[in-house]
């Protein structure tokens, strides 16, 4: 007998999230084959600090370092304004990298953003974020990746002309079946295909450092130097540099993701603030010195007709090598496409875990330790979007939503630290940082608001459409009985064939410590 949404029993239903070993006989009672029953299914801590980087470092360089130099210098109008867009990028990424510490290791769940405004602000502040990035934030960024990929592999197949449409979605889908069959067959295949992919990605970024840092040996610096960098084509406006930096931000975004899966890493108190230390300085000094590079081999006018900058960049001066560039780029979106399916998907699984969205999301694979549904519900996402359409239009609102929820996240950390004072904080970041990173957050909003009222309301309203959908979902316990019936069986059969059940964890391991703890523990000292 299992407790329902609205306090309802129900008989049929294996979803006990206090029997799921008996769930999974039932499961298994239809087959002559059993294999053997782990005594306890959970997540797997099998995240270290290498892992933990290329978790970051593979989230962040995806596709966004091919596609927003073209976004970042069109909107700022200048080669010098462009490279301190970069570098002040990197910097406000940092300061809310280190807000996200703090939170990832006071609030030890997996989830992210959406975990940490649901335990400090409530059901529906959080359900908003998880709402936004559920729909449209996670999917549109994955389609953008796996068609950035699509694009760069098929270019040496059509070298005179743009891809045909069908197939780089094809091929999009093909890449993303397969690495959500990674994902759902093995955390540790999945994290051993960042680690390889995370190495790749940065040597094709270092390839291009090294040969633009050549370039400027030979003198091939005209372009950097302040007279000539410092020319606007045209002058832009407090907005347009707005909206620099959220074209920066789609290139910075993931920074913050190792937090998504806090409760796989190993000692997450000590591994992840490392990780981010580690990870944030080094994808902003790649990222510049990468411009640097493009801008030493191409003129701003050929940077903004490229469709592919990385592939422009090859064909000037790797000669017969440039074919070098393009497969370079494809590993580099294939690592960041898988880093973001295992991340995603644990939104997703968080989300159901608090009630926010099915239950069959937060249930695993007796055996693998996966979250299945949750990959296979993002997988499915990111292929509607694919078929919806272009995608590339929805990077600033992408990126807006981003920053929106970041600055509703790092206002969480200060109103916490106001509502629980005595709460124990392993890390615990000087006010200046949350302060100074919220003050540059409300002016990139605002102005960007003012300059694209039409792409950040869109942003807007596609947040809000959540509101209904929570007090009718989740909030409205008193369905009529068929609804629940429904849900019931639908979630008995997706067991049936996924082989999930709830996970057991310790409720100690992702809760808060509500008090500083007792320094002559050894429990606790152990513990902090």
């Amino acid at each position: 007998m299992v407790a329902d949404m609205d306090g309802g029993k129900r008989k049929r239903s294996i979803c006990s999230r206090q029997e799921p070993l008996a769930a999974l006989k039932i499961l298994k009672d239809g087959n002559n084959k059993r294999d053997e029953i782990p005594d306890r299914v959970t997540l797997k801590k099998e995240i270290g600090l290498l892992s933990a980087c290329t978790i970051i470092i593979g989230n962040i360089i995806g596709s966004g370092i091919f596609i927003s130099p073209k976004g970042v210098l069109e909107h700022s109008g200048s080669v010098g304004l462009a490279l301190i867009v970069w570098i002040l990028g990197g910097c406000i990424a940092a300061l809310g990298s280190l807000c996200y510490a703090e939170l990832g290791v006071t609030i030890p769940k997996s989830g992210g953003d959406y975990s940490y405004v649901t335990e400090i602000f409530g059901g529906l502040v959080g359900f908003l974020l998880l709402w936004s990035a559920v729909l449209i934030m996670y999917p549109t960024t994955l389609a953008v990746i796996a068609l950035t990929f699509s694009n760069y592999v098929l270019q040496p197949v059509f070298p005179d002309c743009v891809p045909p449409y069908m197939a780089t979605r094809l091929l999009s889908t093909v890449c993303l079946l397969f690495l959500t069959w990674v994902n759902c067959s093995s955390v540790r295949l999945a994290t051993r295909i960042q680690d390889v992919f995370t190495v790749g990605k940065l040597a094709a970024l270092g390839l291009i450092i090294v040969v633009g840092l050549v370039q400027i040996c030979k003198g091939n610096y005209e372009g950097l130097t302040p007279q000539v960098a410092f020319e606007f084509s045209t002058t832009p406006s407090v907005g347009q540099i707005a909206l620099a930096f959220l074209q920066a931000s789609f290139a910075f975004s993931g920074w913050n993701f190792l937090n998504y899966v806090t409760e796989e890493v190993v000692e997450p108190r000590r591994n992840l603030p490392r990780a981010i230390y580690i990870s944030i300085p080094l994808v902003t000094f790649v990222y510049t010195l990468t411009n640097i590079a493009y801008f030493s081999a191409m003129s701003p006018e050929e940077l903004l007709s490229s469709n592919a900058v990385a592939v422009t960049f090859g064909e000037k001066l790797l000669g017969m090598f440039s074919v070098i560039m393009p497969i370079s780029v494809a590993l580099s979106t294939f690592g960041g496409i898988n880093g973001y399916l295992f991340t995603s998907s644990r939104l997703c699984f968080s989300g159901a875990r608090e009630g926010h969205l099915p239950s069959l999301l937060a249930m695993i694979h007796f055996k693998n330790c996966t979250p299945i549904p949750a990959l296979l519900c993002c997988c499915t996402a990111t292929i509607v979007i694919l078929c919806i359409g272009e995608t590339h239009n929805l990077i600033n609102y992408v990126s807006f939503i981003n920053y929106l929820s970041y600055g509703v996240t790092i206002a969480g950390l200060l109103y916490y630290r106001w509502k629980k004072p005595k709460l124990y904080r392993p890390i615990k970041v000087n006010l200046l940082v949350p302060i100074t990173y919220l003050m540059f957050w409300a002016l990139l909003l605002g102005f960007s608001l003012y300059s694209e009222p039409v792409v950040c309301g869109v942003g807007l309203v596609i947040m809000l459409t959540g509101v209904p959908v929570y007090f009718l979902g989740v909030h409205w316990k008193a369905k009529p009985k068929c609804i629940y019936d429904f849900i019931e069986s639908a979630t008995y059969v997706a067991q049936r064939l996924c082989f999930v059940v709830f996970p057991q964890f310790d409720p100690i391991e992702i809760s808060p410590i509500e008090e500083w703890p007792d320094k002559s523990s050894d429990t606790l000292s152990r513990k902090s």
